[in-house]
């Protein structure tokens, strides 16, 4: 059983922050979820002359990922 999931957030001045958010379920429903949250706070870019990454929508930073622990 899964009771928490984390975010993975690189932000632009190089500082890496974790949010963490209680979360009851499989680790498939966490699997969906975090989908769910990078859908939800960043935008994927091909031609963003940064790179191909996820970007956040606030501008600060790109989604790296997320763990299910």
């Amino acid at each position: 059983m899964i009771k928490e999931i984390v975010l993975l957030i690189l932000l632009f001045n190089g500082e890496v922050i974790l949010p963490s958010f209680s979360f009851e379920g499989t680790v498939y429903d966490c699997l969906a979820y975090g989908d769910e949250l990078r859908v939800l706070l960043s935008e994927h870019s091909w031609s963003d002359p940064r790179g191909q990454a996820w970007y956040l929508k606030d501008g600060t930073g790109t989604f790296q990922g997320f763990i299910c622990n």
